[in-house]
């Protein structure tokens, strides 16, 4: 035999076998039809001002980019809290800390130890919006799962607030 079919055969079986380890991970993961764990939690945030330097929990650290109509180009950094309700006065039972920024030219845009690792595009338009759950630390350990976001309300640029339905369909405790 040659070479050139001897290593067409060996990429042929290596493909074989990681399809076949694909579908073994999907079948597994489609018999959990319910979530390991769920929760309800409501970010609260409020957008500095100039005026609200005590009560602000996140402002923009970079301006716009003037080439669009919308805050192209913007860089807001965040430590929300998240509350178990609609109430900003509630006491936290996490934060929310991060960045997030404006990468579209256009308008579309407790009792645990540990972190929640949430990426996606929260497009704020849509009246509900799932991002997903990537990873976590301590109680969260490399769990995985779906965030569906809702605008809960806003105040303007000043305030608004999230409802975040978290289910988690990788828990490792």
């Amino acid at each position: 035999m040659s070479k050139s079919f001897i290593g067409k055969a060996c990429t042929s079986v290596f493909f074989i076998l990681l399809i076949q380890s694909a579908f073994a991970r999907s079948s597994k993961l489609s018999k959990q039809k319910s979530p390991c764990k769920t929760f309800t939690l409501y970010l609260h945030d409020t957008l500095f001002n100039v005026t609200n330097a005590a009560n602000a929990t996140s402002t923009a650290i970079t301006n716009a980019t003037g080439i669009s109509n919308f805050q192209f180009g913007t860089l807001i950094v965040f430590d929300d809290p998240l509350t178990l309700d609609q109430h900003i006065l509630s006491s936290p039972v996490a934060r929310a800390q991060g960045f997030f920024f404006y990468d579209m030219k256009t308008r579309y845009m407790l009792d645990y130890q540990g972190t929640l690792n949430l990426m996606g595009a929260d497009l704020m338009d849509q009246k509900t919006r799932d991002i997903s759950v990537v990873g976590g630390t301590g109680d969260f350990f490399m769990t995985r799962g779906i965030a569906t976001l809702r605008t809960d309300t806003t105040q303007g640029f000043a305030y608004f607030r999230l409802k975040l339905n978290i289910k988690l369909y990788e828990c490792y405790y």
